[in-house]
Parts: structure tokens; C-alpha cells; sequence
């Protein structure tokens, strides 16, 4: 049986991971998150182990860790300090595989003008946290799958392309539940994806920059 710790476990796309690993004999599954009696509808499953804690806490965080066999990191708020704590703390129980989900942007990759919207949608000083987080795991000596996603939705389908580090973004926006269909199968077959930092949008977005702001002005 494969362990997965998920960290950030009541995240959207973490949800949808875990509804699909759910009672399979395969996995076991413990998620971390503040309050855990909002994943109360998995109390009962035969294969996760609910943690009410906050992943700040480096105690909590190394008593969980042990015996784990991939991390997967579904984070928001101080990137630099989770990934610093996650990567030593990983180190410490000699756990090497790591999912860590971040956004678009990461090595100034996503071309204009969706590109500088992701900059200053963002914000300079969280965009740079996140890069500082991914050079943190990228020069660790873990073996790690970073998922760089564009802008986030919530439709119900599974239609995406994946770009690699180097390359140029394509597209503007991706499903949650795209991006948790690529999370499963990197854990179901990790090895496929070691030492990648993948882009993932949905094809055929790349013009639809209007649209995203149209979403964020009714939202």
C-alpha cells in the first residue's frame, strides 16, 4: 500500500484527489489540515487518517512525515517557509517524492498580455515567494513534481496539455479538476514525472485573457 500525505487537504483540487483515491485498497491516504471535521465525510474510509493541525507546525509536520511515501502540497500563504520546512522535514524522515502545486509565472514563462496579468494579478511579492519556494525543492535532492497552472476554474471536465520547464506557456486557463486528474497519475506512477516542472492549461485558451478578467469582475 502506497501512503500519501496531503498537506492543505480541504484545497478544491485536493478534494478532488482525494474523492477520487477514496477506498482504494491501493493508497492510504492522511490528510492535514486546520478543522479537520470539514472533511467529516471521510471519517469513515477505510483509507484516510484525518490530522486537525496547521502545517506551520514543524512537530506536527515530522510526526506525520514518517513512513510516508509522496508528499503532496496543496498550499497557499508563505511559500518560501512551507517549502523550506516540507523539503527539510522530508529530508529528516528520508521521504523524496514531492507534488507541490503553484501557478503560472514561475521562471517568467507565460507570454504577454496574459503573462504580465499574471504578474500584477498576483502581486510582486507573492509572485516571488513562489519562485523562491520552487528553487528551494528544484535544488534539493528530492525527487519532485512541480504543477505550474493557469488561471483556475471549477468546470467539470478533464481537457488539458502540459508544457516543461524551458519552454514557453501555452493557454490561459485550467479546471481544478484537470489539474487533480495530472496529480493522480503522478502518483500512481511517480517515476514518470521526477525532476519536472510542468505547465498545464487547457488547449485552445491562449486568447481568453477577456474572459478571465470578465469572471474576476463578477466574482
Amino acid at each position: 500500500m502506497k501512503k500519501i500525505l496531503i498537506l492543505g487537504a480541504n484545497g478544491k483540487i485536493a478534494r478532488i484527489v482525494e474523492k477520487d483515491l477514496l477506498n482504494n485498497p491501493k493508497y492510504h491516504l492522511t490528510l492535514v489540515l486546520r478543522n479537520a471535521r470539514r472533511l467529516f465525510k471521510f471519517e469513515n474510509a477505510k483509507n484516510i487518517t484525518l490530522i486537525d493541525g496547521d502545517v506551520d507546525d514543524r512537530n506536527l509536520l515530522n510526526e506525520v512525515m514518517s513512513d510516508q511515501d509522496i508528499i503532496y502540497a496543496n498550499l497557499n500563504g508563505n511559500m518560501e517557509r512551507h517549502a523550506k520546512n516540507i523539503v527539510e522535514l522530508m529530508q529528516k524522515n528520508n521521504v523524496k517524492d514531492l507534488i507541490w502545486i503553484t501557478g503560472s509565472g514561475l521562471y517568467h514563462e507565460t507570454p504577454d498580455p496574459f503573462g504580465s496579468w499574471v504578474e500584477n494579478y498576483v502581486g510582486h511579492e507573492s509572485k516571488e515567494d513562489t519562485r523562491r519556494a520552487a528553487k528551494i525543492i528544484e535544488t534539493s535532492d528530492l525527487s519532485y513534481t512541480i504543477i505550474r497552472a493557469a488561471y483556475m476554474t471549477n468546470d467539470d471536465e478533464v481537457d488539458y496539455e502540459l508544457t516543461q520547464k524551458g519552454e514557453a506557456f501555452k493557454g490561459t486557463m485550467i479546471s481544478r479538476k484537470s489539474i487533480a486528474d495530472l496529480v493522480v497519475k503522478i502518483i500512481n506512477q511517480p517515476t514518470d514525472y521526477y525532476w519536472k516542472s510542468l505547465g498545464i492549461s487547457k488547449p485552445g485558451t491562449d486568447d481568453m485573457l477577456d474572459e478571465i478578467r470578465k469572471i474576476e469582475h463578477d466574482f
